[in-house]
This record gives C-alpha cells, sequence and structure tokens, in this order.
C-alpha cells in the first residue's frame, strides 16, 4: 500500500481535475475501510525521506486534518476517532513524526510539528503522551544534534504550547520548556533559523510562564533575551522579539515598570530607522499598553481612582516622546494607500496608536500634536498635509469637549476648503477627519454641534459635491453625511435645520449608490447605509412626503436586481450585496412610515407588492441577502398585525431553510427573530406554524453544530410563542421546560474569569427568563397550575442568578420581571399550596425571602401581594 499511496497523494495535486477526483475517492475509501492503517500510512510516508516532497507535505496536511476541524462536532467525533485507535498504532505513528523532526527535508519538519501538536493537543489533557515533553527537550539538551533538528524541535514546542492550556503541565515541565527556548534565543546561538524558532516558540510559551514571570530574577532574564532579540541582525526574528513583548503587555502589564526605559529605546529605533515589518510591531507594543490602561481606567473607581490591577499610566509618562515618534511615522504614507483595502502601514498603524494614546490620556495630547498640525498643514508637500489631517482626526476621541471645540472651530473651515485639495490622499483623509468630527462634536440633543444654522448649508454642499469624487473619497463622505443625520435624531426642534436639505442629500446618494466606477460595492453599500440613517433619523411630520415617494423607487430598484444577467459567480455576488442594501433601505421605510398612524397606512397599500419582491429575493438563494430579507420581512410583519398571516403560507419554507441554517449561523439568528415577529404580530394566528417552528427551534438547541450566540435568542423565542398562542402552548411544555432547566444549570458551571463567557451567560440568563416570562403570561388566564411543578427550579435559578457577582442589570430586570410574572400567574396556587406545608412549599417559601433579601428594593416594585403574603 506504500506505493499506491504515494501514487494517490500525488495523483491528488494533478492538474487534470478527473484524475485529482479518482485519488481523492481512493483515499477516502482508504480511511473509511481502515482508518488506523491509513493514518499510519501517513505517517510512514510523511517520515520517509525517500519519498517525493510533494506526497510528503500532503500527507502530513491530510495527517493534521484527521485530528482537527474547525466545526466543533466534527473536531469531537475526530478527537474520538483517534481515541478509539489501538494504542500500539498510536505509538507507531507518533514515533514516525518524532523521528520525522530529524528530516533533512524542512517542509517535512515543518509539517509534522504542526501534526505532533494536533495529536498533544488531544493527548497531553489526559495525561495519555506524558513522555512528549521530555522527549523534545531531549533533542535541546544531548549534545551533536543537528542545527536542524533544534529548529524542527523548538518549532514543535511552540506549537504544543499553542495547542494545550497552561493547566495541562506541571511547572517542572514549564521551567524545562522555558529553559529549552530561552537558550534557543540567546545571542550564544550561532545558527539564525533556531533563534528564530525559538523566538516564535516562546511567544506561543507566554501563557505557561505566570510563575517565572513573578520571580524577579526569571522575568528579568527572559526579558533580557527579548530586548537582546529585537536587536538581532535578523529582521525575522527582530519582528518575533516584538511580537513576544507585545503579547508580554496584555499578560504581564504590572510587571513591566523596570523594563520600560528600555523597552522605549528600542520601540523608537525600531519605528525611527527598522523594516516596516519590525517598526509596524514596536507601535502595535504602545497600541497595546493604550488598550491595557483604558481597560484598567474603565475598571477604577471614579471617587477614588482605585483599580483591582496597578496603572502605572506608562502612556501618560512617555507622552512628550512617544507622541513625536508617532507623528513622524504619519509622514511615511504609502503613494496608493487609499486605494487598496488591505493597505496597513506604518503611517496608518501610527494614526491608529496616536487614536488610542488620545482615548488613554485626553487633553494632555492636544498641545503636543496641535503644532505638528500647525506646521504643516499649509505645505505645499501632499505628505505633509496629509498627515497634518491625519494627526488632527486622530485625537478627535478622548479629549474633553472643552479642549477640543476652540480647535475643531477654529479648523473646521479650514478643512471643508481642503475638500478641495489637488491631492486625492489629502481630500480622502481630510472627509475621514470631517465624519470624526460630525460622529464626536455634534450632538444638539446636549446641547454641542459644531454644526450651526449659520454653516450648515455651507457644509452640504461642500460634501455632495464630494460626493461626485473618486470612490475612496466619497465612501467618506458618504460616512460624514451619515453622522450628520444621526446627531439630529432625538434633537427636537434642531432636526428641522436638515429637513431642507434632505431631498438633495436623498438624491445624491441614491445617485451615488447607482455609481459604475468603483471597483467593488464598497461605495455603494456605504451609500445605502448612508441613506438608512438619513430616513431613520429624520423628522417624519416634515419628511413623511420624500420618505413615501422614496419607497417605490426603492421597490423598482429591487425588482430590477431579479432580472440581472448572472453568468459568473462574482455576477451573483455582486446581485446579492445590491439585493441586501436594497431589503436595507426598505426595512426602514418600513419601520420609519409604519411608525406613525397617519403614514402606516402607505405601508398597508404597498404590502403585497414588498413581500413579492422578498419572496423573489429568497428564491435568489444568496445567504447575505436572507439576512437583510428576513430583517425587512420582520419589519413588515410588525407593520402590517395580523394580516401578515396570508403571507405565511409562503414565506414558511423559507423561514424553515434559515431556522435549518447552522453553517450561516447568522441567517439562523435573524430567523428566530423574525419568529418573534412574526408571533407578536399574528398572535394566535401563528398557531397552525407552531409544530414545525418549535421542532426546528429544538432541534436547534439540541445541535452542537450551531453556533452557540443563536441559542440565546430561541429562549426569548419560546417566550413570544407562548404569549402569542397562550395555553396552547402547553403541548410543548414536556420539551421546552427541560431545555430552559439544562440551559440554566449550565449557566452555573460557566467561567467567570472568562469574559466573552460572561458575556454569553449573562446573555443566556435573560433569555431563559425572557421564555418563562412569556410561558407564565401565556398561561396565566386558563392553565397558570402547569407552571407549578416548575416554581421551584424556577426561583432556585433566580436565586443562583441573584448571587453572581457577574449579572448585568438587563438580567436583573429580568429577573424580577419574571419574579412578578410568576406572583402574577401563580399566586393564588401558591396560597392554596401552603394548606398543605409540604416540603416542596416551604422551600419555595425561603426561596423567595431569600431573593427578596438580595434584590432589595428593585423586587418590592414587581412582587404583588400574594407572594409578599407567602
Amino acid at each position: 500500500m506504500a506505493l499506491e499511496i504515494t501514487q494517490y497523494l500525488l495523483a491528488a495535486q494533478s492538474p487534470d481535475a478527473k484524475i485529482r477526483t479518482e485519488a481523492e475517492s481512493a483515499l477516502g475509501q482508504f480511511r473509511d475501510q481502515n482508518l488506523p492503517g491509513f493514518l499510519l500510512s501517513l505517517s510512514f510516508e510523511l517520515s520517509n525521506d525517500g519519498k517525493p516532497t510533494e506526497s510528503r507535505r500532503l500527507a502530513g496536511i491530510v495527517l493534521k486534518n484527521s485530528l482537527d476541524a474547525k466545526e466543533a462536532a466534527r473536531k469531537e467525533n475526530l478527537i474520538q476517532q483517534w481515541v478509539s485507535i489501538d494504542i500500539s498504532i498510536k505509538s507507531q505513528i507518533k514515533s514516525s513524526l518524532l523521528n520525522t523532526l530529524g528530516s533533512s527535508v524542512s517542509e517535512a519538519c515543518h509539517t509534522a510539528a504542526q501534526v505532533i501538536a494536533k495529536i498533544a493537543s488531544i493527548e497531553i489533557p489526559r495525561k495519555e503522551w506524558p513522555e512528549l515533553i521530555g522527549l523534545l527537550l531531549a533533542n535541546m539538551t544531548q549534545p551533536d544534534r543537528p542545527a536542524s533538528l533544534k529548529q524542527a524541535t523548538l518549532e514543535t514546542l511552540g506549537y504544543v504550547c499553542e495547542e494545550i492550556s497552561h493547566h495541562d503541565l506541571v511547572q517542572d515541565e514549564v521551567n524545562a520548556i522555558l529553559t529549552a527556548v530561552v537558550q534557543g534565543m540567546n545571542v550564544t546561538e550561532q545558527n539564525s533559523e533556531v533563534r528564530l524558532a525559538a523566538t516564535r516558540a516562546l511567544y506561543n510559551a507566554l501563557d505557561f510562564a505566570q510563575t517565572n514571570f513573578e520571580n524577579e530574577m526569571e522575568r528579568s532574564y527572559i526579558m533580557k533575551v527579548i530586548c537582546d532579540a529585537a536587536l538581532a541582525k535578523e529582521t525575522e526574528i527582530r519582528q518575533a522579539a516584538f511580537e513576544c513583548l507585545v503579547s508580554i503587555v496584555s499578560a504581564y502589564y504590572e510587571v513591566l515598570e523596570p523594563y520600560m526605559q528600555r523597552i522605549f529605546e528600542l520601540t523608537s529605533k525600531a519605528v525611527k530607522g527598522d523594516e516596516e515589518a519590525v517598526a509596524l510591531q514596536a507601535v502595535e507594543f504602545w497600541s497595546s499598553i493604550c488598550d491595557e490602561e483604558m481597560e484598567l481606567q474603565d475598571y477604577e473607581v471614579p471617587e477614588s481612582g482605585d483599580s483591582s490591577a496597578p496603572h502605572s499610566h506608562f502612556i501618560e509618562k512617555a507622552l512628550p516622546t512617544l507622541v513625536p515618534m508617532l507623528l513622524e511615522t504619519l509622514l511615511k504614507q504609502d503613494e496608493d494607500q487609499d486605494q487598496d483595502d488591505g493597505t496597513w502601514n506604518l503611517a496608518m498603524a501610527g494614526g491608529t496608536c496616536l487614536c488610542l494614546v488620545a482615548r488613554t490620556v485626553g487633553d494632555g495630547v492636544v498641545p503636543l500634536v496641535m503644532p505638528f498640525v500647525e506646521a504643516n498643514i499649509s505645505k505645499t508637500d501632499w505628505r505633509a498635509r496629509e498627515a497634518a489631517t491625519y494627526a488632527f482626526g486622530s485625537i478627535l476621541e478622548g479629549p474633553s469637549i472643552e479642549k477640543l471645540s476652540p480647535m475643531v472651530n477654529a479648523g473646521l473651515d479650514f478643512l471643508l476648503n481642503a475638500m478641495k485639495d489637488a491631492n486625492s490622499h489629502v481630500k480622502d483623509t481630510t472627509a475621514w477627519t470631517l465624519s470624526r468630527i460630525f460622529e464626536l462634536l455634534h450632538s444638539p440633543a446636549t446641547g454641542f454641534s459644531v454644526i450651526t444654522p449659520a454653516n450648515l448649508q455651507r457644509i452640504l454642499e461642500i460634501l455632495l459635491d464630494g460626493i461626485k469624487d473618486a470612490p475612496h473619497v466619497a465612501e467618506k463622505v458618504c460616512g460624514a453625511i451619515y453622522y450628520i443625520a444621526q446627531g439630529y435624531e432625538d434633537a427636537g426642534t434642531s432636526s428641522s435645520l436638515l429637513t431642507p436639505f434632505l431631498r438633495d442629500i436623498i438624491t445624491n446618494l441614491i445617485t451615488t449608490a447607482d455609481r459604475t466606477d468603483s471597483s467593488d460595492s464598497k461605495l455603494r453599500s456605504s451609500a445605502y447605509e448612508t441613506l438608512n440613517e438619513v430616513v431613520r433619523c429624520s423628522n417624519l411630520a416634515e419628511t413623511s412626503q420624500m420618505i413615501v415617494e422614496l419607497l417605490p423607487v426603492m421597490m423598482s430598484k429591487l425588482e430590477q436586481t431579479l432580472n440581472l444577467q448572472i453568468v459568473s459567480s462574482d455576477d451573483r455576488e455582486k446581485q446579492g450585496d445590491l439585493q441586501a442594501s436594497l431589503c436595507g433601505v426598505l426595512q426602514v421605510i418600513i419601520q420609519k412610515l409604519s411608525s406613525a398612524d397617519e403614514t402606516k397606512p402607505i405601508v398597508l397599500q404597498a404590502a403585497d407588492q414588498i413581500m413579492v419582491l422578498f419572496l423573489n429575493v429568497f428564491a435568489c438563494r444568496s445567504s447575505t441577502v436572507h439576512e437583510e430579507a428576513m430583517l425587512a420581512i420582520g419589519a413588515l410583519a410588525y407593520a402590517t398585525g395580523p394580516e401578515f398571516g396570508k403571507y405565511m403560507q409562503e414565506f414558511y419554507k423559507y423561514l424553515e431553510m434559515g431556522l435549518q441554517n447552522f453553517e450561516e449561523y447568522q441567517v439562523c439568528a435573524i430567523s428566530v427573530g423574525v419568529v418573534g415577529d412574526i408571533s407578536r404580530a399574528l398572535d394566535d394566528k401563528v398557531l397552525p406554524y407552531c409544530d414545525g417552528i418549535m421542532t426546528l427551534l429544538l432541534k436547534d438547541l439540541s445541535s452542537g453544530e450551531l453556533h452557540r450566540s443563536v441559542k440565546p435568542p430561541i429562549f426569548s423565542c419560546f417566550g413570544d410563542i407562548a404569549l402569542a398562542i397562550g395555553e396552547h402552548f402547553e403541548k410543548y411544555i414536556s420539551y421546552a421546560l427541560p431545555m430552559m432547566q439544562s440551559a440554566s444549570e449550565v449557566c452555573a458551571q460557566m467561567d467567570d474569569n472568562d469574559e466573552e463567557m460572561v458575556d454569553y451567560g449573562n446573555q443566556l440568563r435573560r433569555s431563559i427568563f425572557e421564555a418563562y416570562s412569556g410561558i407564565l403570561q401565556g398561561f396565566k388566564n386558563s392553565k397558570a397550575d402547569l407552571m407549578l411543578p416548575h416554581a421551584p427550579h424556577l426561583l432556585q435559578f433566580i436565586e443562583l442568578v441573584a448571587n453572581d457577582q457577574h449579572r448585568d442589570e438587563s438580567v436583573t430586570k429580568a429577573a424580577v420581571a419574571v419574579l412578578g410574572d410568576l406572583a402574577d400567574a401563580l399566586g393564588s396556587n401558591i396560597k392554596t399550596m401552603f394548606k398543605d406545608r409540604d416540603d416542596r412549599t416551604c422551600l419555595l417559601c425561603l426561596r423567595v425571602k431569600a431573593i427578596k433579601k438580595i434584590l432589595k428594593k428593585e423586587i418590592i416594585v414587581f412582587l404583588n401581594n400574594e407572594v409578599d403574603t407567602v
């Protein structure tokens, strides 16, 4: 079989599609018939220096992909397959892989390192490969081992550290790994490839070094080795060293003080004269310091200034030298930086860091930046003008309005004139800066705005002229208009200031969206997003006629997309993007017009035509469009209320498709939300579709493939459905309640140290409470006693949540609300129960009292007399 697998692996890379397909099919059959033998053959192929490099490379990739996958369910399945293989076979595979690290073919070593790490990620947590670390370290410590083996071993150690948790190794193993890695990084190491591999390995091992960083001597030695590596003659080693420093910021910020002077010298040297890849990481170090200090400031107690971790104020201390260094980077622009969305250069990194510095220190940055702006804003060199404008725009968030308003008011006229600059880069950055000004310093509702009745007309004239400029400039102009419109939302009489210009704005945005000179649809999307905001924030009483006229225009444009000639996947993608944008506009128009009794009939009259368009869009089968079309249909359901029922039979099949779309989970999540919209719109008329909907929702909850973010909305949806169909929800209780109770138990086991999991836990808790609230309210008038057996568990869950220090305000509100619903629905039943005085009733009483004590005054508002009596 060895010869055959080589041939199949080579054939699988053939340019001939037929040969490729046949080879892949043969490999698949071998895998399905004898997985252990297949994996063993792959490992032998990879380890055999006599085999072609191409077949060895693919053997390693196939072997790695047989151990890991992105999808959680498939990954778990692959892990179980590996675990079930006979230990002797696994030992042969692992031995072959370790031997491959000594291969003279670097590509084979690299692939073997990755596969070893994948096996380690499965076996080390299970304590099934305890000798791995020792075997790897022996390659580093035994004399006369070749440099190539040391390099491959260090690469493997790095991958292993990336794959496993620091909890999976004992401290002696961590110490040994760090010793080997740091020795490999040392300036005494003559082989640059070994030193690079060691530096990259340290990057992955830093999470394991917590105990070592607590020891000053060990910490200082590690920092010295990193700083030395940042001065290596090889660019890649310097870059990797700075990447280590960036990682250390978030992990060990509190111990950086003694090293900051040296690090500043290193970063300054790199930014001023090193290769761009190195300089970018040096700037990233300071951006990471900003991120860390802003987070510390968020957790400070306002009155005392205390925070849970030490705040060293590195940015504030470095400000006089850091800001000039960053300003210097702004002058290092690329000629084509605006045209290429993928561009990331030193000027952009420096400007981004300057933004973060301004947010970190506030007013202190202004006097350091403004002299640079004033000195460069009028120079003949476009780079100087663009850099000055970029600097100005970068410090608009962070400093106080009192500090910013004089300079912004003074500079606004200059910036408006700069929209006529001869250089496209300057116009682009000017438009971006104006959008920042209008985003941050235009808020009539709060009483402050740089836009006044006196300058509004000139501002809009210049922007509407600028929107005709090059696509990348026009896109930034759309952003500026977006924030102008947004600022007038809820601005009282001030919102009327924009009304006289709205027709012209809308016309120009539609014209911009129709432009054909842009290489992609980004400008079109920006124009339609801005149109949405203009409509959403407009004063309906004054603009209703314009919005009514806009409705058939957008409907016509959407209809035209259905007839576009599609000859390629690119055409299909462009059609989908355009349809998504138009569905988004229609959604906003529907919401706006249906928000007032005077204009709602317009939506009702056009509802049939709108719904036909949306259904035709669904037939195009594009996930991007399905998201927006679903949202728009939700808005239409809300607007039409019970009348939406006539569309359900045709729409239901698309709703089913959305609820089963595990792969594009955003579509699934939005479909769940639309079920809620429809339930609220139709009330009990949604009943004929509930069996199918509930089956799909319960299947979604049970799936290990569906992204976890979709699951909280499903519980909320249970509440919407129960509220709509009332007593008819009884048939789903035996399925829904166990799911809710299981999810509440999952909440109790979540890691409180993981910020992402804390947020998810709050979403899940809130949605479970919303489900209970809907069910209790739905049953209140006729079948409330059905919930009586579940009351103790609900109260236990509320008590658990009430004791949780990480619950957010929305969870507290939902918990208190569900207690009110429980009291409202079961109050008289609870009093009847107390006649029996059984253990369950006593527990209920104790839990109510405990929860009342924890939530104190919030709960009193919601509890009615029945529960107070209890």
